[in-house]
């Protein structure tokens, strides 16, 4: 691997890795966009995997987050929505500018599966693997733990933020530290998520959103208490000109006890669902039995679930 650094359209400057494939055959560039409050190094060990599969990868840290976190992080202005808009835009420029003819794909783990439709570049995207993939609607969380969830994220974590001008994840344990922007968008997120901006920008974002031709295989465990089946699909309903599959799997279907949110990435999964997911990333090959398919507009999914 080797450092780099993304020039966003704003003049933030983001840093990162970039992973040269291994091997003769160059089988596409693959971004990854991590989780909120988690370090890009966290993905590093499935970068290094992907690597040697002959992919060419790209791994970044969103502005306010580890190495492209400023100098002071209160008052500087950061959203949830710039991490989309600005910093995986750039990202996706890099990765243009590095091979203009090659397969693009992602791996958005978390939010990070639904940052890619506020970016204006995203239509170049070829392929989008989501890993418990979601926006934080506290009602799709797993029923329960909701409670317990909605106490932590949606009232400690907006009080805390409001008295310091920052929220101190790192401090108590609970992920890294967040930029107050991005802590708030977190905390307030509605039902839909484009009400949580001005009635004037909501247009712009949902057309970005279906601007993105990309194929998307959701990827939700049984056990995971933040990517539950209704917020996988609350969040794929915004990327209503894609193909979406969606595919819930339990540990017992990968060999272990517990997955969970955050399992995948670690490095027991190398000969498993690492390995099954380079054929989704390669060929747009899914190695699960979809649970939902939903074609480009006009389709029907093969299995409903309320919003209700």
């Amino acid at each position: 691997m080797e450092p780099i650094s993304l020039l966003c359209r704003d003049g933030y400057e983001l840093l990162g890795h970039f992973w040269r494939p291994e091997g003769a055959v160059d089988a596409g560039t693959v971004i990854i966009n991590p989780a909120t409050g988690v370090l890009a190094r966290y993905y590093h060990r499935y970068a290094r995997f992907l690597a040697e599969q002959g992919f060419a990868v790209l791994t970044y840290d969103y502005r306010g987050i580890g190495l492209s976190r400023p100098g002071r992080i209160q008052g500087a202005g950061i959203r949830w929505r710039d991490w989309g808009e600005l910093d995986f835009d750039a990202a996706i420029a890099w990765a243009q500018r590095r091979r203009p003819d090659g397969m693009l794909a992602v791996v958005g783990h978390s939010i990070g599966g639904f940052l890619p439709g506020f970016a204006p570049g995203a239509a170049r995207i070829d392929r989008l693997l989501t890993v418990g993939a979601q926006y934080a609607y506290w009602r799709d969380y797993a029923a329960d733990r909701r409670l317990r969830l909605m106490l932590k994220w949606h009232v400690a974590m907006p009080v805390l933020t409001a008295l310091l001008g920052y929220f101190p994840g790192r401090r108590l344990g609970w992920l890294e530290d967040l930029p107050a922007g991005v802590a708030h968008e977190w905390s307030f997120r509605r039902e839909k998520m484009e009400v949580s901006y001005p009635q004037h920008e909501r247009p712009l974002i949902l057309d970005r959103f279906a601007a993105v031709r990309a194929q998307i295989l959701a990827v939700g465990m049984a056990d995971d208490e933040f990517g539950t089946p209704r917020a996988i699909l609350r969040g794929l309903s915004y990327y209503r000109n894609s193909e979406r599959q969606r595919v819930s799997l339990a540990p017992a279907d990968l060999g272990f006890a517990d997955v969970g949110h955050f399992g995948l990435f670690h490095a027991r999964h190398r000969d498993g669902f690492w390995r099954q997911s380079c054929a989704w990333l390669r060929d747009g090959l899914s190695p699960w039995p979809p649970d939902a398919v939903l074609l480009p507009e006009g389709g029907t999914w093969k299995q409903r679930i309320s919003y209700a």
